[in-house]
Parts: structure tokens; sequence; C-alpha cells
């Protein structure tokens, strides 16, 4: 159990530090110690990084740090294109959409590493410096529909990709600092993983009690930490433990193959 809670607690964490990462170290950590396939893990670590990411997006919104517009944009258009990348997945062989995902993975990082993820005087999507809020115009509202777009098509594809594609598409195309990316990353998964959730249980997915308990207790401590850690921890740090992280899950995916 106290395995269990470990990795919940650096699950979290990581997903308060960066706005990434929780999905896919969730699943490969309860199979490890749980001894679960993907299909009886996938359900419960979606269930504490959504609620996690749900306590991440409510501090945002009380610090005004989330761009909820663009949050609700981009989790419009990816649940439509998480459907037709179910859809793909079933007509592309696994083994080519491990490969493509980790290589895009591992270019990400790289930029991240040497600094030209972001272009903040060029960047197509703008914020008002008056209110923090997006400039909202046709290409706005494009550019950010197209970053959901992808993010839906790898959530479909993988099972995994939210986080790790939002957060460094609006470190690319948008001004913003990297404490409202991650806010505004924790709400649309949190938005995205609500409806899988319900999805879930529809379906009539079980929930065993206690290790559902505990791991999700634990991942929403480790989400409060994380998220205070941010406040001491500089954008370039932060950005460091982002791009380490794409490397390990990229590594694994290279591993697992």
């Amino acid at each position: 159990m106290w395995i269990l809670v470990l990795e919940g607690l650096l699950i979290g964490c990581l997903l308060g530090l960066t706005g990434a990462g929780g999905g896919i170290l969730a699943v490969p950590a309860l199979m490890t110690s749980q001894g679960w396939s993907v299909a009886q893990a996938a359900p419960i670590g979606l269930l504490a990084v959504t609620l996690s990411a749900c306590v991440g997006m409510l501090q945002g919104l009380i610090k005004q740090i989330v761009r909820y517009k663009a949050a609700l944009w981009i989790a419009l258009i990816s649940i439509p294109a998480a459907k037709y990348g179910i859809y793909l997945a079933k007509e592309i062989p696994a083994l080519w959409l491990t490969l493509g995902f980790s290589l895009i993975m591992l270019w990400i990082a790289y930029r991240l590493l040497s600094n030209k993820i972001s272009d903040f005087e060029n960047a197509p999507c703008k914020v008002d410096q008056a209110t923090g809020r997006f400039i909202w115009n046709f290409k706005t509202a494009t550019i950010l529909g197209g970053i959901g777009l992808v993010a839906g098509l790898m959530t479909g594809l993988l099972g995994v990709g939210g986080g790790f594609v939002i957060v460094p598409a609006l470190r690319k195309a948008t001004d913003l600092d990297m404490k409202s990316i991650v806010a505004t990353s924790l709400m649309v998964i949190f938005l995205i993983g609500g409806i899988s959730i319900t999805i879930n249980i529809l379906e009539g997915f079980h929930y065993p009690a206690n290790i559902t308990l505990s791991f999700v207790l634990a991942c929403i401590l480790g989400m409060l930490i994380g998220r205070k850690i941010t406040t001491f921890v500089s954008i370039q740090k932060v950005q460091t433990i982002f791009a380490i992280t794409v490397i390990f899950v990229a590594s694994y995916l290279l591993y697992s193959m």
C-alpha cells in the first residue's frame, strides 16, 4: 500500500508542477505495483489524475491564472478528435504509433532544453497585457483549436497526449507565462477526463474502493505539493522538469515496444 501511496504522491506532484505527466505515468505505475492489465489500471489512473487536475484547476481559477475560455475551446475540439483517434488506432500498427509519438516527445524535450520552444515576441496567440486574457480573433481560435485537435488525436491514438501536447504547444503558440499554461492544461485534462470517467461508469467499470481511494488521495496531496513548489521554482526549472519527464516517458515507450 505504501508503494501505491508513494506512486500517487510523485505522479500528483509532477502533474502539479508541469500540467502533464499524470496519465501516462499512472497507468504503468499501477500495472507494476498492483499487477494489473492496462484495462484495469487505466480507469483508476484516469480518475486519480482527473480529480487531481480538478484541484489544480480550482487553485488556478481562484488565482485567476486559468484561461478558461481557451481551455473550454481546446477541450471542445479534443473530444471528437479523440473519438477519431480511437478509430485510427485500430487501423495503424501500434508499433508505428508508439515509435512516432516517442520521437515527437524527444523532439519536444530537445526544444525545451535548448529553450527553443517559445517565441514570446512573435507568438501568434497574444494576451492582452492589461487583462491577462487572450485577444480572441480568427487566428487565435484556429490555433488553439488545432492544439485541441492534435491533443485529442494523440489521446485517442495512444491513450496519452493531453498535457504532453497542450503544454509545449501553448508554450510555443502563446505568450502566456508557464504558470498560466500549467493551470490551463489542468483544466483541459479535467474536462476531457471527466467525460471519460463518466463513460467508464456508464459502461459498468468497478473501482476497487481501498486501492482507488488511497491512490486518488495520494495524487491529490501530491498535486497540492506540486502547486506549492511552483511558487518557489523558476519557470526555467519547471521547463527542465517537464523536458526530463518527456524524455523518461519517451524512453519508457521505446523500451516497451
